[in-house]
């Protein structure tokens, strides 16, 4: 079995960064792609951010662009994400994903395998 565990959230001002970080225990597998997702109350998970292994190549959604960076560690499945310049509508309930095969859509959360718990972040104005 394969479990993905966020870790990072709190609580901080507006302007603010956080870093969140995503491993995988359990089962080895190897993923395509991990992203980020989140989602703030009464409203759908969104995609974040996003990394294909094979290219290196990231992803952003437009509302966190040049403010979020995506890395990781493809052997370890590790994935983390450093936010800067955080705003209040950042607030969400933060999820990493894990995406094993080619072909589906990155930015789209049905393409992903597995999911991690959620880590909440809030940012306050």
């Amino acid at each position: 079995q394969v479990q993905l565990v966020e870790s990072g959230g709190g609580l901080v001002q507006a302007g603010g960064s956080l870093r969140l970080s995503c491993a995988a225990s359990g089962r080895t597998f190897s993923s395509y792609a991990m992203g980020w997702f989140r989602q703030a109350p009464g409203k759908d998970r969104e995609f974040v951010s996003a990394i294909r292994w094979s290219t290196g190549t990231t992803y952003y959604a437009d509302s966190v662009k040049g403010r979020f960076t995506i890395s990781g560690d493809n052997a370890k499945n590790t994935v983390y994400l450093q936010m800067n310049s955080l705003k209040p509508e950042d607030t969400a309930v933060y999820y990493c994903a894990a995406l094993l095969g080619r072909g589906r859509p990155i930015v789209v959360a049905n393409s992903y395998d597995y999911w991690g718990q959620g880590t909440q972040v809030t940012v306050s104005s």
